[in-house]
Order: structure tokens, then C-alpha cells, then sequence
């Protein structure tokens, strides 16, 4: 089944907190639920996948403003069918950033998160079970803004709930505390 992959690191993820764990469980219903989770046709939620850039130091995050919502975020979008989330997370932090040179920090889960997503034009209120990685990149390399941002920045950790205060950003920033 081309979901036991995700489902597996999902098992395996320790969750942060109380609400992160309520997350998890809720992502690993909704995935066995769902054999086309991985899809945007699935109009109640998906699948999507983010990475969380940190540079060499450990004090800053890579953030995007997203053009659509208007918000800073870390890079991130959809699996679009693609099943290898990790694979989903590493395509987004490169047409995002413009960064090839980056590492992963580990093929585990680093945080999970569901977050409604407004309706538009094209799609009703939803909701994105958000499969977040760690990654590291030099922040001395030159970025490049995609059409879907209308910037990027290198942010110290805190700094960050001046860009971001929902508790899906600053849960990944208090981790960071735990892990340098």
C-alpha cells in the first residue's frame, strides 16, 4: 500500500506536546481513511508536505510571506499525488527557496500539523495534515523568491512570532530549543 510509508513514520513520531500527539493521531486516521490522501482532488483535506530550514547555527529559520495568504510560513505545499512526502518537502524548499545545496537533518517526521485552509475560487474550506522535515542550508547562499512568495528571510528564532505567532510556527521554533 503505497500509504504505509507515511503511516510508519507517523507511528514513529514523537510528538512535542499533548495537541501535537491529538495531530498525529488524527493524520494516521485520516491517511487509513483515505486512499487517495495524497491527492488535491480530495476536497475534505491532504496530505501536504513542509520543511523547516535552519541554517549551520541553529538560530535562524528559513520563512516565506505567501503571496496567496498574506503570511509568513516555513516553505511547504502539496504531495500532488506523490506519495514520498520527505521526496514532497525537498521538491518544495527547492522551488520555493531556489536552494539545491541543503541536508536533510533526519528522514524522521519533525512535526505534525492539520490547519484549515479558507475556501477560494477554485476549492472549498479544507483542511491540510501538514507532514513537516528538518533541513539545514547555509544562509550565506543566495535565494531566489518564487511566484508563489513575496519574500523570503533568514529569521531568528526569536523573532519569529514577529513574523508568525500561530502555535503550528512556534511549536517548530520551541523545538529547536530542545534540540541545540
Amino acid at each position: 500500500m503505497h500509504r504505509n510509508k507515511l503511516l510508519n513514520l507517523l507511528k514513529n513520531h514523537v510528538s512535542f506536546d499533548s495537541n501535537e500527539a491529538k495531530m498525529t493521531e488524527e493524520t494516521i486516521l485520516f491517511v487509513e481513511s483515505n486512499h487517495n490522501c495524497f491527492e488535491r482532488s480530495l476536497l475534505i483535506g491532504h496530505i501536504t508536505a513542509s520543511a523547516w530550514v535552519i541554517d549551520k547555527s541553529k538560530q535562524v529559520t528559513l520563512l516565506t510571506h505567501h503571496r496567496k495568504l498574506n503570511q509568513w510560513f516555513q516553505l511547504g505545499g502539496h504531495c500532488d499525488g506523490d506519495a514520498d512526502v520527505l521526496a514532497s518537502a525537498k521538491r518544495e524548499l527547492e522551488e520555493e527557496s531556489g536552494l539545491i545545496d541543503f541536508q536533510i537533518s533526519s528522514e524522521a517526521i519533525f512535526d505534525v500539523d492539520i490547519h484549515p485552509i479558507p475556501s477560494n475560487a477554485k476549492e472549498p474550506a479544507h483542511s491540510h495534515y501538514d507532514i513537516r522535515f528538518l533541513f539545514e542550508a547555509d544562509s550565506s547562499l543566495p535565494l531566489i523568491v518564487s511566484k508563489e512568495s513575496k519574500s523570503l528571510a533568514w529569521i531568528a528564532y526569536n523573532e519569529v512570532s514577529k513574523f508568525n505567532n500561530s502555535t503550528s510556527v512556534l511549536r517548530m521554533v520551541e523545538k529547536m530549543g530542545i534540540l541545540s
